[in-house]
């Protein structure tokens, strides 16, 4: 396994001229109405945690919403659904065991997402930066 987790074969070794484990996902999500552009690093997690603010952004929440989220991740191997505190209420991590899922909180929180959001109603841009890494969201109007 990588540093991740993950779980590859002689294709996937860690050395020169391989081809990694993991994901790079910047991404453009649009609508009638908005366009979300977001990435984060985070190995195996990367697609979870895009894929989560894509989910936002559809609900209709800001960018600052799709950075702060908590989050979780389920890859496979391990077969394990590991989760930032808050992600699921005791209420849903009961009901998730039922299912036969295996549970594992981590203290240790994921990502460092960037996001911009274009709203194109009413021509305003945007941005956010999570409050779990470096960086800082900062949009200058012209």
């Amino acid at each position: 396994p990588n540093a991740y987790g993950l779980i590859g074969n002689e294709a996937n070794s860690v050395q020169p001229g391989k081809r990694p484990l993991s994901s790079m996902s910047p991404t453009f999500v649009e609508t009638d109405d908005r366009v979300g552009v977001l990435g984060t690093p985070g190995g195996s997690r990367i697609i979870s945690m895009v894929l989560l603010s894509i989910l936002d952004f559809s609900a209709g929440h800001d960018a600052k919403s799709w950075v702060t989220l908590p989050r979780y991740h389920q890859q496979y191997l391990p077969d394990i659904v590991s989760f930032e505190r808050d992600a699921f209420s005791r209420e849903d991590q009961v009901r998730l065991i039922g299912y036969g899922y295996k549970l594992q909180g981590s203290s240790r929180r994921w990502g460092n997402m960037q996001a911009v959001l274009w709203d194109r109603k009413h021509n305003t841009v945007s941005a956010a930066s999570d409050p779990r890494g470096e960086g800082e969201a900062r949009v200058e109007n012209r």
